[in-house]
């Protein structure tokens, strides 16, 4: 786990369970900073509100081991009812199927050789996740994994489901194709605590 400065008992909790890496707050330099101290070929991003379901390494292992395999990706499932959230999550599926270009709330997943090769995430305040995808997809296929990550609701409850959906799109589209850098749209995005 790595913490970025939390005020509250997280590191105090995770302490017992898991390896706990201090950095600087962000969620690239965050991420950079984990795979850094990871010892596996292969490197799993799970952000705080999301779960991984038994199973998971299975996944991850048969899907690196195919041909072409240039990351990964977990189906997106939200811990809410409801067919907006079932609609959701098949865009993203369909997103990462047709475009290639997950979420980091779906549990990117890829060789750490690739990752260096890379460069890790950018330092951007906001779309890391997007924008290390799109340098990833080029290097081969982003396999999208049969098992899901349990993703919180959190965001879409606090902003409305189709206002946070539609900010998402909108935000993403501007960076993907508008070539707007992602710390100018960072403003747009607000932190949810």
């Amino acid at each position: 786990m790595v913490d970025g400065g939390s005020t509250d008992a997280t590191v105090e909790i995770a302490r017992p369970h898991a390896r706990v890496i201090e950095s600087l707050r962000g969620r690239a330099t965050q991420q950079n900073a984990g795979a850094a101290a990871a010892t596996g070929d292969v490197l799993l991003f799970l952000h705080a509100d999301c779960r991984l379901r038994p199973g998971w390494q299975a996944a991850v292992r048969r899907a690196a081991a195919r041909p072409g395999f240039a990351a990964g990706a977990f189906r997106m499932q939200i811990d809410g009812g409801g067919w907006l959230y079932r609609a959701i999550e098949h865009g993203g599926d369909l997103r990462v199927r047709w475009l290639g270009l997950p979420y980091g709330d779906q549990a990117i997943f890829v060789r750490r050789s690739t990752f260096e090769q890379l460069g890790g995430f950018p330092q951007v305040r906001l779309m890391e996740d997007l924008m290390f995808m799109r340098r990833v997809r080029r290097l081969g296929r982003v396999a999208l994994v049969p098992q899901a990550v349990q993703v919180s609701p959190r965001r879409w409850l606090r902003a409305g489901v189709v206002t946070q959906t539609l900010r998402n799109w909108m935000l993403t589209a501007l960076a993907v194709w508008g070539g707007v850098h992602p710390d100018r749209l960072a403003r747009f995005y607000p932190a949810v605590r």
